[in-house]
């Protein structure tokens, strides 16, 4: 759905257009910036909060800066829309991440504006310091390099080993880090604090003002004069805050805080410091959903709400007559109080998304138990190996796609030690309109390489209560539990939990000539499929593995016995994932069989909604299906395990 923009907006295509405005047209291009994401995402759905409290710093930089010839890198995106609009996608912004449509982050294939694909946080400085050092090396002194970073993000280790090392690079590097107290969820730690600290030095920000343009002026005179000032004022810094400037300490020019709603200052701001040499950070105070007062009061609701009603701030849902199932991460959010309140070991750690997997429900019954570390996933697992050696069962709960980042010590600081922590990942498998940054694609494979581990993935919300009432029994060492974004499939879902052995699968319906393997929710699919089969005289039978290590040896035996034709089914990677596990059985014990694998295919898959892309990828319902019919056999019926 097309919305019209605003009379300003309406002729800004491009940067360019924007820099033939005068500056006292600027406030009015941002309430209509402003006004047209608002409009937008209401009807089209999105990220939202974070792209309202960056307009003014949005429209300062394009309006100052030569982009794309000067490089500008958003750190994850969520905060991009505003970018979007004005680098020639305005018309196209109402497809955003739709199937098919612009993606819903910064992406380089897609503009020559998009500097670097990003999606997961704390990337910008690493980026734009290369990308500055790469300028450099080719002598490109006028090129600007600018990063732009939430206080959440900066607690990522990532982005404290890119400030140490542009620290100690002479290059044309400026950081914005815009502080609105907020990632997804509320800030946690310790760097919050400090900027709180700095944020409301009333001293401090009275001296800054005064400081900033004096050393603006001095930089033209001569650089004595320059480092002299810089001197003074690192003092001053000192006194007046208490403490060291944390960012100075890191030979970073610190200034700010400032208004970052305040885009005529912005705009002179940037501006000077185009000027000033080396590394440099301008602290932004900015609100997250500035401009929809709803958004402001609840930034953790407004930060991608879905569909809503922009006049009465009415968030749309569905209407159902009768009780849905539940969502698999507010499955896992209960059943781990539950286990919690009887196993006085069980402890909680998220990665600073405890709305997002729901933990946030045992950080308000248990507050001493559960435990978010800010955007730290390398920390949550180690923290949750430390645990672990004084005999607590951390269950450690991050997205399938940010797990890639803490791999390292997956391996070293838990499997090696064969530590009891539980990983419990969500959106593993097709995430959807986030898109390819954050499918949970490869969990599957990388984690069944490792040693010691056991790698799970319930096909319901029953089977995700018993797996997580299995890991917490004692000396289970490593064990993964992976589940999907979005609902499950039983309205009965709280029911008495039971152990499942481990290694242990199950048959689904018996039948003949074809056997169907899957693992995890994606079985549900088969389950449709097999019912569409029925009434075309197909009658293939149906496994659910449940674990993809340890393999129920078992149960390949049966089928590898009875079927010459097997499909295996996996909401994951083909390379190294459930179905290569059963092609390595096959081979080690000497089986002949024809075996087809459904899943993720070798390429890098899109956004859109999740049906869409298991249609894209061929095992959805009516993939399944098409493929058992391929076979060309005609099977008889099949009966019903008991």
């Amino acid at each position: 759905m097309q919305v019209p923009a605003g009379d300003l907006l309406k002729h800004i295509n491009y940067p360019s257009d924007l820099k033939k405005l005068k500056e006292d047209e600027l406030e009015q291009v941002c309430k209509e910036l402003r006004q047209y994401i608002i409009d937008v995402v209401s009807v089209n759905g999105g990220h939202f909060a974070a792209s309202l409290g960056v307009v003014e710093l949005t429209v300062a930089l394009q309006y100052v800066l030569n982009t794309p010839y000067d490089q500008l890198v958003w750190d994850v995106g969520h905060q991009a829309y505003g970018h979007k609009i004005l680098t020639g996608r305005r018309d196209e912004f109402h497809t955003n991440r739709l199937h098919g449509g612009i993606s819903g982050f910064p992406k380089r294939s897609e503009s020559i504006y998009d500097t670097f694909g990003v999606g997961h946080s704390s990337t910008s400085i690493s980026a734009a310091l290369g990308m500055a050092v790469a300028s450099q090396y080719k002598g490109e002194t006028d090129r600007q390099h600018v990063a732009v970073i939430g206080d959440g993000s900066m607690t990522a280790g990532m982005a404290f080993e890119a400030l140490n090392h542009a620290g100690i690079e002479n290059s044309n590097l400026l950081v914005i880090l815009n502080d609105n107290n907020m990632a997804i969820d509320p800030n946690v730690g310790a760097l919050k604090e400090y900027l709180t600290d700095i944020t409301t030095s009333k001293p401090y920000n009275r001296f800054r003002d005064d400081i900033a343009g004096v050393l603006t002026k001095l930089s033209s005179i001569g650089p004595d004069a320059f480092k002299m000032a810089q001197k003074i004022e690192k003092s001053i810094k000192g006194t007046l805050l208490k403490r060291s400037n944390f960012f100075e300490a890191l030979k970073f020019r610190y200034f700010g805080p400032v208004d970052g709603h305040d885009v005529k200052h912005l705009v002179k701001l940037i501006r000077d410091l185009r000027d000033i040499p080396g590394p440099k950070l301008l602290h932004c105070v900015t609100i997250k959903g500035k401009g929809y007062s709803l958004a402001e009061k609840d930034q953790t609701k407004w930060h991608a709400p879905g569909l809503f009603d922009k006049i009465t701030g009415e968030i749309k849902k569905t209407k159902h007559d009768k009780p849905q199932p539940p969502k698999y991460q507010d499955v896992f959010g209960h059943t781990i109080i539950e286990l919690a309140e009887v196993n006085p070991k069980i402890m909680g750690i998220t990665p600073a998304m405890p709305s997002g997997c729901s933990l946030n429900l045992m950080m308000k019954a248990m507050p001493n138990r559960a435990f978010d570390v800010g955007i730290a996933e390398q920390h949550a697992v180690t923290f949750s190996a430390g645990m672990a050696t004084q005999g607590l069962i951390p269950f450690c709960n991050i997205y399938s796609s940010f797990m890639q980042r803490a791999y390292d010590q997956v391996i070293h600081d838990v499997a090696i030690q064969k530590l009891n922590v539980v990983f419990c990942l969500d959106r593993a498998g097709i995430a959807g309109a986030d898109g390819p940054t954050h499918h949970g694609a490869y969990d599957l494979a990388y984690m069944r390489c490792i040693p010691n581990m056991t790698v799970s993935a319930p096909m319901n919300e029953e089977e995700l209560r018993n797996l997580m009432y299995t890991a917490q029994q004692d000396n289970m060492g490593p064990f993964v539990i992976r589940y999907p974004r979005g609902n499950g499939v039983m309205v009965d879902w709280q029911r008495p939990m039971k152990a499942i052995p481990v290694g242990k699968g199950r048959k689904i319906c018996d039948g003949e000539e074809v056997a169907i393997l899957s693992i995890g929710t994606i079985g549900n699919e088969v389950i449709k499929a097999t019912a569409e089969l029925n009434t075309e005289g197909f009658y293939p039978a149906h496994y659910d593995l449940r674990f993809v290590k340890p393999l129920d040896e078992a149960l390949l035996h049966e089928v590898f016995q009875k079927f010459s034709n097997v499909i295996t089914v996996e909401d994951g990677c083909l390379e190294g994932g459930m179905g290569t596990a059963v092609l390595e059985f096959m081979a080690d014990n000497k089986y002949q069989a024809n075996v087809t694998r459904l899943g993720i295919p070798d390429h890098v898959i899109e956004h859109g909604e999740q049906p869409e892309l298991w249609a894209e990828c061929g095992y959805d319902a009516k993939g399944i299906a098409t493929t058992v019919k391929d076979l060309d056999i005609k099977c008889n019926k099949h009966t019903i395990a008991s």
